[in-house]
């Protein structure tokens, strides 16, 4: 009888002790699957522009999957995916000269892209939605759709994105966003 106290006791412990493990340690697999490289980049960043960090990180990762030198066929560049024009028009915006080929420095590119995503969200009076679909299909799109009652029943929020694209998008990019607000929040004191 007192083996099976035991036993049963030491079962119940082994369970909350596999509980703990899987609520507060991070799977490797989920991980990798949404890595954080240049950490440091986008932490620094991010807070300079009043973001989380896991906004910037999921748009990375749906932008380019972490690769610095990647370019998309409208030519954006770098992690996130920015256009030189963009690039050069957030440069002047932060008093810096823009640098042909700068896009493909992590630091630089993180530096704009993060600007720019906090421009957005505050151009977009904090609508994410409005603000990742801006910075997928631009500004002015985004205003077009606005202006649509089609699209938006009060001009300031988006019920459809026009297009399925950018609505993809959207959606993967706010995927990532929770799975890295999961992953990587600071940890509680």
């Amino acid at each position: 009888m007192a083996a099976a106290v035991v036993l049963g006791m030491l079962v119940l412990a082994l369970m909350g002790m596999g509980l703990w493990l899987l609520f507060t340690q991070k799977p490797e697999a989920t991980v990798q699957l949404y890595p954080m490289e240049y950490e440091a980049e986008i932490r620094a960043n991010a807070g300079e522009n009043g973001l989380d960090p896991a906004l910037p990180a999921a748009v990375i990762l749906a932008e380019s999957s972490y690769m610095p030198e990647a370019v998309s066929e409208a030519n954006a560049q770098g992690l996130m995916q920015l256009l030189p024009s963009t690039a050069q028009w957030v440069a002047e915006k932060c008093d810096e000269a823009y640098r042909e080929g700068s896009l493909f420095e992590p630091d630089t590119n993180i530096q704009y892209g993060c600007w720019y995503l906090g421009y957005l969200i505050r151009r977009f009076n904090g609508n994410l939605t409005c603000a990742i679909a801006a910075y997928h299909a631009g500004q002015g799109t985004v205003d077009g759709w606005l202006a649509n009652p089609e699209y938006s029943p009060d001009g300031a929020t988006l019920q459809t994105i026009p297009s399925s694209a950018t609505d993809t998008y959207v959606k993967r990019v706010l995927k990532y966003y929770e799975k890295y607000k999961e992953l990587y929040a600071p940890a509680s004191a």
